[in-house]
């Protein structure tokens, strides 16, 4: 299966595959972390969305807590499925950079 994945698609993956059994806030905290800008919950949730619905990502609701009133959480997670895609897109790119001449990994 070749999936196409759009920049924000990739990023929030990769979070996931990073941070399992997560919620919109603890993304959107560790997106902020790596990118240094801020990011809507509500777009964060479009992605999760997208991702469910291809199969890389899935979710299931956490306990109740006390912090949100009662309310549980939907907590999110890669698949095995993410996790090739995410390798697979991961190999390209290093093909990508591997083709420029001059350009050395380790120099880095």
């Amino acid at each position: 299966m070749n999936l196409q994945l759009g920049v924000l698609e990739e990023i929030i993956l990769l979070i996931l595959l990073a941070q399992e059994n997560t919620y919109g806030v603890e993304i959107a905290k560790a997106y902020e972390e790596q990118f240094e800008q801020t990011i809507s919950l509500p777009a964060i949730h479009v992605v999760l969305k997208r991702l469910e619905k291809k199969k890389l990502v899935k979710s299931n609701m956490g306990e109740p807590t006390s912090e949100r009133g009662g309310r549980r959480k939907r907590l999110y997670k890669a698949t095995q499925e993410g996790f090739r895609i995410a390798h697979e897109l991961k190999e390209k790119r290093n093909n990508l950079w591997q083709a420029i001449p001059g350009f050395n990994f380790q120099a880095i």
